[in-house]
């Protein structure tokens, strides 16, 4: 079994059983994130570019400052979304995340 595979009866699975058990408390959205592989920035953008043509979606521009090049579709309140995180981002993360537990707040 592939992983689209798996995930699209998992999806499935999960619609049946939510279904089953009215009572069970749900989220009120759901998102599924696509990450492209790592790559160079150009190489990111096009994949998510591809994948806005495949949905007939734009980039979503409010995310670009950011770092983040991503475009969605909504079903409802699913959503399936596509997010390349810019180099720029990514190294700033990882920056910021360098000093985790090095500084005492007290």
């Amino acid at each position: 079994m592939t992983n689209r595979t798996a995930l699209i009866s998992g999806l499935r699975d999960l619609a049946a059983f939510l279904e089953a058990n009215p009572d069970l408390p749900i989220a009120r959205n759901l998102t599924v994130h696509h990450f492209p592989r790592r790559a160079d920035d150009t190489q990111l953008c096009a994949e998510v570019d591809q994948i806005a043509a495949q949905l007939g979606t734009v980039i979503d521009a409010e995310e670009l400052p950011h770092g983040h090049y991503g475009t969605s579709i909504h079903f409802g309140p699913v959503e399936y979304k596509a997010v390349a995180i810019l180099s720029a981002a990514r190294a700033q993360y990882a920056a910021e995340d360098s000093y985790r537990g090095c500084v005492d707040p007290e």
